[in-house]
């Protein structure tokens, strides 16, 4: 206790043996602002403060700046003291000795967090005392007080502390200044990461006074550390500045970045390529990023080549476009449908979508113990985020939920809910004439040309008729002469000069497959005449249409095109086949085959050992882009991902197979990804648990009777490799609650009926608690069905598994199983009175106390809170009042406890009873 004597007195000589460090770790337990007590001085808390604030001994100034929040509570009461001590902290700040403003400086993010708790009482204090102090520490000598105030600086952005206009008024001066050519080497560099990461916290309109410096540092020929944090930060700027300013402005200095001397900076903006992407146009995209990540793809360094090929799957998913996949990304990373159009989804009804919930415990009885949502968001797609501009949207990388091996994984959930359709909260805007611009997944475009006119002239000419239920339009045109041709080549002629919008381009293809198709079986029908005559003359010899067929080993991995081409040289061309007529041109070629060599064992010997891993984590982001009519390019790299040595490789796979379901439909799915899935079904529990926590998603995707047939291998879930792995039981009674819809009540009690009782007995509590659900669940099914005699047995059973269970942990899941029954409702309460109450009365004898804490909390807190017990004619209310009396008087006091706790008072936990 020696060094106490340091807060009272201005001795140098009780320093020689009491260093910082030596204070730090000895009096931890010592209230820090003692130093505001009455000493051997006459002098007021704020002349002490005084006194030791700006006492010669440097260690007295430290311990006043540790202890300046407990300072600043002590005087929060009085509005003049509180005043007095804010500004003793601004004449701390200019503190000769460096160790003392980095203390000081440390204590600026707390000391914000209570003036902003307190800010009523002091709204302006620190914006007007500390913001100054942090922005003046940016340009400190000293290289830790530096180096405190930026992280200070950068905790008041992220915590939002600090107000906008202070960040526009007092920060962003003081950064352009310190990024002056002239600016020293060190403040230069430290700035710019400030700069960088003070952009996302910005408005559009500050960030773009700060472009043209942004600019100036890209292209920095002396500090390569500048260089670096700009091309780390490339994608911020242009995801905040918007398309135009990133085409006109930036785009040229990310060229020059992508080619810089260091492969630091190469690698670099390989990182961040699918944001930049997302900011720009189709064309530009298409046309100068595509050759430009290519030559990165192809980079000298080996860590340059990594980080492109880690990109790759994410830069071609910027190329997918709504219109045609008829799917898009919400914010939150869940695939949504395109509605066609606002009429159609008005006028099609939705079925709701059935709710579900996991299992979430509380402390206030089963029902809130078993709060359940529909589906897991542990796996979301790492998908950009749509941020709204005056220029249209930018694209801000989000942050996704890791899986168990560390990594995001994809994920789509929330799309499909069967006929349900989707939540008219996640659909894009109605209206389809607002200034919206297209953007990878983004479904937001700019207004389509008007052909209106043009389109009138087509009506009466031929039927067009949409198939209802297609992701695309099929307009199917029949009889038209050449009058109409001519009208369409029209409309044709019209949109040409459009061709850079996605939207148009989809109207082209339409249109010029309804006439190409009107020439095709002209065409076909001349030949058919022709063909006939030959037969009549004897000519069996068939000539091969102009230009040919590619070979099939050529054509395979080959996403095919389709170009509108005038009438006469559409009538020459042979009949195209299914593919090519539903094919597009989605991604540059060279793109493709770069992704597909992604499973090259050379490649991960020269780039990566697990680039295949990154090939698996992308391709349900790559699948959707190129759309169902070009699986065909993925799906020999599926099957070799799916067959990979590398378990992490299946297990990426695995997670993500529902989500490449939902993209490729019920007819791929049953021919392509089920035998994939089966396989994964009998692999190593890390790859199992991929399948097991998205099985809902998977099998309400196969039609009925494909999905019947998982019902024989349910069980198998029950066996793993490590019986420690709890948590792969617990998943497969999450999921049981899920798919419960998809199946028949007598499917549900002869197969799912077992295993729910299996888990109830499990050794682990977790697992035993949302099992006890998956019974609650089971009951409701067999009752909501009219299987009455099917519930009556399974009730039978429950009570002789758990309320005749010699074991006492099984009587006490009896009770609480019973009292989950009542809560939810699952079944009517004359049949739970006529069948379990019975027995839950009779563990009320039961000569373990944990058992009957919980009968007596079942009966006091929800059986004689319902209706059908509490009315005064209930034939079972004087039962129940005499049980309840006998537990109040129990010889233990948490029975008593519970049997005499008001129902509406918030409970203790009795999860550890369980």
């Amino acid at each position: 206790m020696a060094g106490l004597s340091l807060y009272f007195e201005d001795s140098h000589d009780d320093l020689d043996d009491f260093g910082f460090d030596d204070y730090g770790s000895e009096c931890d337990g010592i209230r820090i602002t003692a130093f505001l007590d009455a000493g051997q001085d006459n002098l007021t808390p704020l002349g002490r403060l005084e006194k030791y604030a700006f006492s010669e001994n440097v260690f007295n100034r430290q311990i006043v700046a540790r202890g300046l929040l407990d300072v600043l509570r002590e005087f929060s009461d009085n509005e003049n003291d509180f005043i007095s001590v804010m500004e003793t902290v601004a004449r701390m700040s200019e503190d000769g000795e460096p160790t003392v403003r980095a203390e000081l400086m440390e204590q600026v993010p707390n000391i914000a967090m209570f003036l902003h708790e307190s800010q009523p009482n002091f709204p302006a204090a620190f914006s007007r005392y500390l913001v100054p102090i942090v922005v003046h520490y940016l340009t400190d000598p000293n290289n830790q007080v530096r180096k405190t105030s930026q992280a200070a600086l950068l905790v008041l952005l992220e915590q939002g502390l600090i107000c906008k206009g202070d960040m526009e008024t007092k920060v962003c001066p003081v950064l352009l200044d310190l990024t002056e050519p002239s600016s020293d080497d060190d403040y230069k560099i430290e700035a710019v990461a400030i700069m960088c990461k003070l952009v996302t916290m910005l408005s559009k309109e500050t960030v773009e006074q700060l472009l043209q410096r942004f600019c100036e540092l890209c292209s920095d020929a002396r500090l390569f550390q500048v260089r670096k944090v700009c091309a780390a930060n490339f994608g911020e700027f242009c995801s905040i500045v918007g398309r135009d300013a990133t085409e006109k402005l930036l785009m040229s200095k990310f060229f020059d970045l992508c080619s810089d001397s260091l492969w630091g900076i190469r690698k670099a903006c390989a990182d961040c390529f699918m944001i930049v992407s997302n900011s720009t146009s189709p064309e530009v995209r298409r046309t100068k990023l595509s050759p430009l990540f290519s030559s990165l793809i192809s980079d000298q360094s080996r860590w340059v080549r990594q980080a492109a090929f880690q990109s790759l799957g994410r830069f071609i998913s910027t190329f997918a476009n709504p219109s045609s996949t008829g799917l898009y990304f919400k914010e939150d990373g869940t695939l949504l449908e395109v509605p066609t159009c606002p009429s159609d989804r008005l006028g099609h009804k939705h079925k709701p979508a059935a709710k579900h919930t996991h299992c979430h415990r509380t402390t206030l009885g089963p029902k809130k113990h078993f709060e359940m949502y529909h589906t897991s968001k542990m796996n979301q797609y790492n998908s950009p985020l749509c941020i709204e501009s005056s220029n249209g949207p930018t694209v801000r990388p989000s942050h996704t939920p890791i899986n168990q091996d560390g990594r995001s994984t994809p994920s789509l959930e929330s799309m499909s809910r069967g006929n349900s359709g989707s939540d008219s909260t996640h659909t894009p805007p109605q209206n389809q004439h607002e200034d919206q611009n297209f953007n990878s997944f983004l479904y937001w475009r700019p207004p389509l040309v008007d052909i209106s006119q043009e389109l009138e002239m087509l009506k009466g000419q031929g039927p067009l008729t949409r198939t209802e239920g297609e992701k695309e339009e099929e307009v199917v045109v029949s009889s038209l002469d050449p009058a109409t041709c001519f009208q369409i080549q029209k409309v044709l002629d019209c949109l040409q000069p459009h061709m850079d919008d996605p939207d148009v381009q989809a109207q082209v293809q339409v249109l010029s497959a309804a006439l190409k198709a009107a020439q095709l079986e002209s065409q076909s029908e001349e030949e058919g005449q022709s063909e006939s005559q030959s037969e009549e003359e004897g000519g069996s010899e068939s000539q091969t249409p102009e230009g040919g067929e590619p070979d099939e080993e050529s054509s395979q991995n080959r996403v095919e095109t389709q170009t509108p081409e005038p009438p006469t040289q559409q009538a020459k061309d042979p009949a195209p086949t299914e593919e090519q007529k539903e094919a597009e041109n989605v991604i540059p070629q060279q793109l493709l085959d770069q992704y597909l060599s992604m499973t090259d064992p050379a490649q991960a010997q020269t780039v990566d050992t697990e680039i295949a891993k990154h090939c698996a984590f992308s391709l349900p982001g790559v699948a959707l882009t190129l759309g169902r009519q070009n699986w065909h390019c993925l799906k020999d790299t599926y099957e070799t991902l799916a067959t990979d040595v590398q378990w992490k490789v299946r297990r990426t796979l695995a997670f993500s197979i529902h989500d490449l379901a939902l993209i490729l439909g019920d007819q791929l799915t049953a021919a392509d990804l089920v035998p994939i899935f089966n396989g994964f079904l009998k692999d190593l529990d890390e790859v199992r648990i991929g399948v097991l926590k998205h099985l809902y998603d998977f099998l309400k995707l196969l039609h009925a009777e494909n999905r019947r047939e998982y019902l024989y291998q349910l069980q198998e879930f029950m066996v793993t490799d490590n019986s420690r792995n709890w948590r792969f039981r617990y998943q497969l009674a999450e999921q049981l609650i899920l798919i419960m819809e998809l199946y028949s009540h007598d499917d549900v009690y002869n197969y799912l009926r077992q295993i729910a009782l299996t888990l109830c007995s499990d050794k682990v509590s977790e697992v035993r608690w949302i099992s006890y659900q998956l019974v609650v669940e089971i009951l409701r099914k067999m009752y909501a069905c009219g299987a009455h005699e099917l519930g009556l047995n399974f009730s039978n059973e429950l009570i002789v598994r758990f309320c005749h269970c010699p074991k006492w942990v099984g009587r006490q899941a009896f009770a609480f199983i019973c009292q989950a029954i009542v809560e939810e409702d699952c079944m009517p309460m004359d049949q739970f009175a006529q069948h379990l109450l019975p027995s839950l009365l009779s563990l009320s004898l039961d000569p373990v106390a944990n058992v009957r804490v919980l009968v007596a909390k079942a009966l006091r807190q929800s059986v004689m809170e319902k209706a059908y017990f509490k009315e005064p004619g209930s034939a079972y209310l004087e039962e129940l009042e005499e049980t309840v009396m006998t537990l109040q008087a129990d010889k233990d006091r948490d029975v008593r406890f519970f049997a005499s706790l008001d129902p509406d008072m918030v409970l203790m936990d009795t999860s550890a009873l369980i």
